[in-house]
C-alpha cells in the first residue's frame, strides 16, 4: 500500500473514532427526560416517563404524556396544567438537541426565571399563569436568535423588560401582562413585534413609536404610561420619581374628595325606594335600555320592544300594578357561582358585545368582582315555561372544558335571558375578521380547532336525541378564553327557538341538506365544523351565512362542496387549492410557516373540505371527523 494511501486511511480511522466516542457520549433523551421530571415537585401526571419502559418517541409518534416529537426525537415539551412545582432545569432541558418548544402554563412555578439563554435553539416559551417572581436578569435571552414566542403573562416579575429581548431579530410575541414590570418599555426595532401585551404592570414613560400601532388594551393598565395609541405625552416633560410622587398625592386627594361627594348625595338618597321607582330613578339617570345600549348599565328587564323600563315585578302585565314579589329571580344551573337577581343586574355597570340574529349580549360587571354574560333572546316565544326550563336544565347539567357552561336562566314568554361565564378573549370571529385585533398564529388556530372538535363530539355524546347538537356552529360563537381555549356557545337552542326563525336565521339551515330537502341530519354540524375550520385557515369569512338563498355547486376532481349564489368560502376553497389539494396561497398570510407546518395546515384544510361534501353520505360523521382532526400536529 502507498504511502498516500497509508495516511488517508489512519486520517479516516480516526475521523470514525471520534465520531464513534461522540455518538457514545450522548445521552440518551429518556435519561434526559428522567432527570428533569426528578427536579420537579408534585410530578404525579408523569406517571408515563419511567426506565425501561418504551421510549419517549418512536418516529413522530409519542409514548411519553406531555411530549412532541420528529423523527424519533423529542422536539417540544407541553406539559400544562399538571400542578407541577419546583425547578425548571435549563441545564438538563438543553441536553436535549432538538427541543424547539416548551410550554409549563398553569402551574404552580415560582421564584426567579431561570436563566434561559442555555436553550439557545428555543423557538417558542410559554410560562405564563405560574407564580415567578423578581427581576429578570438583562441577560436571560441573550444569545436565543431562534425565540419566536415568549409568554410570560401572570405571574409576579418585577424589575425592567429584559433588554436582551430587543436584538433578537425573529421574535414575533410578547405576552408581559399582569406582572409588575417597571420603568420604561424599550425600543423594539420597527416591524419586529406582532403580537404584544404589556397591559397592567407599573411601566411609565412614552410608548415607543415602533409600538403604536398596537391597541390600547395592550399598554392598559399602566397609570403612567403615555403615546399612542394612549393619550399625548405633556410635552418636553420628563417624568422623575419626584413628579411621580406628586402625582399619586394629587390622584389620591381627588379620590379622597370624590369619596366625599358621593357620600353625602348617598346620605341624600337613604329613604328606600320600591324596586320600581329605582329602575324609573335609572332612567331618569339616562341609562340606557338594552335595545338602545352601546355602554352603560343594565336598565330594565327587557321589554317587549319598548325602550321604557319595564316594571319588575310583574311577568308582562300592563298597568302600574305592584306586585308583592320581593325580586325578579335568575334560575341558577351551576351551584358553585355566586347568586345574583335581576335588581342586581339592574345595578350593574355593563357594556354591549354584540347584537346577533338572537337579540343583544352584554357583559355586566356584578359586585364583588364578579363578571357575566347576559344574552337576551326575542325567538323563544313558542314554547311553553315548563319545556323551556327542563331543556335549560338539561343543558345545565353539560360539564366540558370546551362547552361555554350555562350558568342561569330568567323566563318570561315575550323574551328569555341565558347568563353565561365571561370570556376574556371574545370569540373566534374577532379574531379572524376584527380590524384591530390579530389573528391569532397556527398553533393557536390549531389549539382552536381541536378544542371544537372535543366539544361537538361531547355535545353529541351528551344530547344524542338532538338532531344537530349544537344547531349554530360560527366563528362568533367560539368563544376564548385568556388561553385562548375556545367554549361553544349558543348550542342545543334548535328546539327552543321559533321554528320560523331558526329556518330564517341558524347555522344548521343553511345547510345543503337542508336546502336540497329540507331537513337537518346528524352529520350537519359537521358541515359547520368544515367551514369553520375553512374560515380559520384562509381568514376570509363564509359569504354564504349572509345569503338567505342559493344553489349547489361544486367543480374540480372532489365531490363538489356546498355554495351559495355568492362565492361561499369552501367553494372557493376547493378551486383555489386545484385538484392536487396543494396549492398554499389559500392559507392566511397571517400565519407564520415553515415546510413542516405548511403540511399539517394543508392536512387540517383537507379535512374542512370534506367535511363540507354537499353529499351527506360522502361527508365523514363527527367521530371521524374528530379523530382526523386529532391527528393533525403543529409542525
Amino acid at each position: 500500500m502507498s504511502p498516500i494511501r497509508i495516511v488517508l486511511l489512519v486520517i479516516f480511522l480516526l475521523h470514525f473514532a471520534a465520531a464513534a466516542t461522540a455518538a457514545s457520549s450522548v445521552e440518551p433523551e429518556a435519561d434526559i427526560l428522567i432527570a428533569f421530571k426528578n427536579s420537579l415537585d408534585n410530578a404525579d401526571a408523569l406517571s408515563s416517563w419511567v426506565q425501561g419502559g418504551s421510549p419517549p418517541c418512536n418516529g413522530d409518534q409519542e409514548n411519553w404524556v406531555g411530549i412532541f416529537c420528529e423523527n424519533g426525537t423529542v422536539w417540544g415539551l407541553q406539559l400544562q396544567n399538571l400542578e407541577l412545582e419546583g425547578v425548571i432545569d435549563v441545564d438538563v432541558l438543553a441536553k436535549l438537541p432538538n427541543l424547539r418548544t416548551m410550554s409549563f402554563m398553569n402551574n404552580k412555578f415560582d421564584g426567579s426565571l431561570p436563566n434561559l439563554s442555555k436553550l439557545t435553539n428555543m423557538k417558542s416559551i410559554y410560562l405564563s399563569n405560574n407564580a415567578f417572581s423578581g427581576e429578570i436578569s438583562p441577560s436571560t435571552f441573550s444569545g436565543m436568535e431562534s425565540l419566536k414566542k415568549l409568554h410570560l403573562a401572570n405571574n409576579q416579575f418585577t424589575g425592567q423588560i429584559p433588554a436582551s429581548l430587543i436584538v433578537l431579530k425573529k421574535l414575533k410575541e410578547l405576552m408581559l401582562e399582569n406582572n409588575q414590570f417597571e420603568g420604561e418599555i424599550p425600543q423594539f426595532p420597527a416591524g419586529l413585534i406582532r403580537t404584544l401585551n404589556v397591559s397592567n404592570n407599573k411601566l411609565i414613560g412614552e410608548i415607543p413609536l415602533s409600538l403604536s400601532n398596537f391597541p390600547a388594551s395592550s399598554f392598559d393598565g399602566n397609570k403612567i404610561l403615555c403615546g399612542a395609541p394612549l393619550a399625548l405625552c405633556p410635552p418636553k416633560q420628563h417624568l422623575t420619581l419626584g413628579s411621580i410622587i406628586i402625582v399619586s398625592i394629587l390622584v389620591a386627594a381627588a379620590s379622597s374628595a370624590l369619596i366625599l361627594v358621593v357620600f353625602i348625595l348617598r346620605r341624600r338618597k337613604q329613604i328606600p325606594q320600591p324596586p320600581e321607582a329605582a329602575a324609573a330613578a335609572y332612567g331618569h339617570q339616562k341609562r340606557p335600555d338594552l335595545d338602545n345600549m352601546e355602554t352603560g348599565q343594565l336598565s330594565s328587564v327587557p321589554g317587549s320592544g319598548s325602550s321604557s323600563p319595564e316594571k319588575l315585578h310583574h311577568h308582562g302585565g300592563g298597568g302600574g300594578k305592584k306586585s308583592s314579589e320581593p325580586s325578579v329571580k335568575i334560575t341558577f344551573l351551576k351551584e358553585d357561582r355566586v347568586r345574583f337577581d335581576m335588581t342586581d343586574l339592574l345595578k350593574a355597570s355593563a357594556e354591549i358585545l354584540g347584537s346577533g340574529v338572537f337579540g343583544s349580549t352584554y357583559k355586566a360587571a356584578l359586585n364583588k368582582g364578579q363578571v357575566m354574560v347576559v344574552k337576551r333572546f326575542r325567538h323563544m316565544n313558542n314554547v311553553d315555561k315548563g319545556e323551556f326550563h327542563e331543556h335549560m336544565r338539561r343543558l345545565g347539567r353539560l360539564s366540558h372544558p370546551n362547552v361555554l357552561p350555562i350558568v342561569g336562566f330568567y323566563y318570561r314568554k315575550e323574551e328569555k335571558l341565558l347568563v353565561t361565564d365571561y370570556a376574556e378573549k371574545v370569540s373566534l370571529a374577532v379574531h379572524l375578521h376584527g380590524i384591530v385585533v390579530r389573528c391569532p398564529d397556527w398553533p393557536t388556530r390549531l389549539k382552536i380547532v381541536k378544542g371544537v372538535a372535543r366539544g361537538l363530539m361531547y355535545l353529541y355524546n351528551e344530547l344524542p336525541s338532538l338532531t344537530a347538537p349544537h344547531g349554530h356552529l360560527k366563528s362568533s360563537n367560539v368563544l376564548l378564553d385568556g388561553s385562548y381555549t375556545p367554549l361553544l356557545a349558543d348550542y342545543g337552542l334548535v328546539p327552543v327557538v321559533n321554528q320560523e326563525h331558526a329556518q330564517e336565521h341558524m347555522i344548521s339551515y343553511k345547510s345543503p341538506e337542508y336546502k336540497s330537502s329540507g331537513r337537518i341530519t346528524k352529520k350537519t354540524d359537521v358541515w359547520s365544523l368544515g367551514i369553520l375550520i375553512l374560515e380559520t385557515l384562509t381568514g376570509r369569512f363564509p359569504s354564504n351565512f349572509l345569503q338567505h338563498s342559493g344553489g349547489g355547486g361544486g367543480g374540480g376532481g372532489r365531490a363538489p362542496v356546498a355554495a351559495t349564489g355568492d362565492v361561499d368560502v369552501a367553494a372557493w376553497v376547493e378551486a383555489a387549492v386545484g385538484d392536487d389539494g396543494d396549492n398554499v396561497e389559500v392559507l392566511d398570510a397571517d400565519m407564520e410557516r415553515d415546510d413542516r407546518s405548511v403540511v399539517e395546515m394543508m392536512k387540517l384544510l383537507n379535512i374542512g373540505l370534506s367535511c363540507c361534501q354537499v353529499d351527506v353520505d360522502i361527508r365523514p360523521d363527527i367521530k371521524e371527523a374528530v379523530e382526523r382532526i386529532e391527528e393533525v400536529k403543529e409542525y
